[in-house]
């Protein structure tokens, strides 16, 4: 993922940018995996699949932004007046929507969104995206392993905050 999710609201007008940049990304992988795993019949593998990833790659990226969102839905579902919500709001809260390096807390719970999402990623591709392009299962579990960890959105871990000075 080019941003993180959320400024694609902010910043509607980033669409234009991010939806080919993310396509070339899998469309990159893609490729560099196939040509290091020495993959015959890339393009007929690149026109059955390379949609789908694309697709199911933003699926996954807003599962994850979903869980990165849900410590927002909780923090409205806590006593306002209890020490517990106090550390939740400062240390999870706040510190996941504007800076997820500001706290430990809020780095674990990115580090686990951006898991989440590229778990996601590995079993839309290895069940859906490749199942009819790439019959072979080790090869399928080797190139939706290598987009998970390529394309997963580890940009869920810049800043908002840096968007806003």
């Amino acid at each position: 993922m080019i941003f993180p999710l959320w400024l694609l609201w902010i910043i509607p007008s980033t669409w234009i940018v991010i939806l080919p940049a993310n396509f070339l990304i899998d469309l990159a992988v893609l490729l560099i995996t196939m040509h290091c795993l020495k993959i015959s019949g890339r393009k007929e593998i690149i026109k059955r699949s390379v949609w789908k990833i694309w697709v199911f790659g933003f699926i996954s990226d807003f599962i994850g932004t979903f869980f990165m969102f849900l410590v927002n839905i909780i923090d409205s579902f806590l006593d306002y007046r209890s020490p517990l919500t106090e550390w939740w709001y400062n240390n999870l809260t706040n510190a996941v929507t504007y800076n997820p390096l500001s706290t430990p807390a809020a780095f674990l719970w990115t580090i686990l969104c951006i898991l989440i999402s590229g778990s996601c990623i590995f079993l839309f591709n290895y069940h859906f995206c490749l199942r009819k392009a790439v019959p072979d299962q080790i090869l399928r579990k080797k190139l939706a392993l290598s987009l998970a960890i390529f394309t997963a959105p580890y940009l869920f871990l810049v800043p908002t905050s840096w968007f806003f000075m």
